[in-house]
């Protein structure tokens, strides 16, 4: 299996973690889902690492992803001569943070993806800073890769203000982002936004899989997390390979009923560091999947792991930690 993970490497500060007064600068982004890719992938997996860095933070950068097991580190790390991307985090509570968002390394043009994906099985997009790709690549991406696609929304629900503080916003064009993924991950917050103008957000999740989007993944914070599964989902997805898109289709109709679930968490609320949950979640549950897990079985390793993502500080060590080989 070789599985291409494509996203953005963020150096984030960190700021009231912890009580701490002292900010905390560490990698952050598409580190965590790397991280946790490498640590949940079976033995014999590469794991490609699709993404820019910034030419101000190569060598910090290439001295990390050195550090994970199982990555094929080759041209799809691209050094661009943009500032990388920044983040500051403040945290308000264990949940609710600002970010404030500088530098910013440009998004992928399907001409520049197309040939990194040569003997991509699978691919796993997450949205990390939100302008990884715009709308028209995201539509050759998904007629012209014939693998599963798994995407996390995540920034793409995210404007940017004056100062570079992340605003939610409603997702222009949302039914042609979504027929581009085959499994969809949304936090709760990002999925009430996307369904601001359709009522019942639960409703919305409902109707939004079928046969363009076989499954969409809810993440719930303490509460675990939720799936809704198309009529006639089969957990496998390699199965799932196909070319083109059904743009004649409309998106919100399915002909079978929809399969959803909630999956609670291992254990009860962690204190700790939330930074990275949701791309710790989502990496695992694509490589659960991909390795032959079942649904429930893998939403419930998912969680797992962010539980113990709460209790490690940052993405470095991390793989080791979700292995139980190091402390936090």
């Amino acid at each position: 299996m070789r599985l291409g993970i494509l996203g953005t490497m963020v150096w984030d500060r960190i700021f009231a973690r912890d009580g701490r007064a002292a900010p905390v600068e560490e990698w952050g982004g598409i580190a965590y889902a790397l991280s946790a890719a490498s640590a949940a992938r079976p033995q014999g997996w590469a794991l490609v690492p699709i993404l820019k860095v910034g030419r101000d933070l190569e060598a910090r950068a290439r001295s990390f992803l050195a550090e994970l097991p199982g990555l094929d580190v080759g041209p799809g790390v691209v050094v661009v001569p943009e500032a990388n991307n920044r983040v500051d985090l403040h945290y308000m509570d264990r949940e609710r943070r600002c970010e404030r968002l500088t530098g910013g390394v440009p998004p992928w043009s399907w001409e520049q993806l197309r040939p990194l994906l040569d003997g991509i099985d699978a691919l796993y997009l997450n949205f990390i800073s939100g302008f990884e790709m715009e709308l028209e690549t995201a539509i050759r991406l998904r007629m012209g890769f014939a693998g599963p696609i798994y995407a996390d929304l995540h920034s793409l629900m995210l404007g940017v203000g004056p100062d570079g503080t992340r605003i939610p916003r409603p997702l222009a064009d949302w039914p042609d982002w979504l027929r581009c993924f085959d499994v969809l991950q949304l936090n709760e917050d990002e999925l009430g936004t996307l369904a601001q103008a359709w009522g019942d957000p639960w409703r919305f999740a409902a109707a939004a899989v079928g046969a363009d989007l076989p499954l969409l993944l809810v993440t719930l914070g303490e509460r675990g997390a939720a799936y809704f599964a198309a009529s006639g989902f089969v957990p496998e997805p390699l199965s799932w390979r196909r070319g083109g898109l059904g743009l004649e289709r409309p998106l919100l109709a399915q002909p079978g009923p929809v399969t959803s679930a909630r999956i609670p968490p291992t254990s009860g609320p962690v204190e700790g560091d939330p930074t990275g949950c949701g791309d710790v979640w989502g990496a695992t549950m694509f490589a659960r999947l991909l390795a032959g897990d079942g649904l429930d079985a893998a939403v419930a390793a998912a969680n797992g792991a962010a539980e113990l993502n709460v209790r490690h500080r940052g993405a470095t060590g991390l793989h080791l930690f979700l292995r139980g080989r190091i402390g936090s």
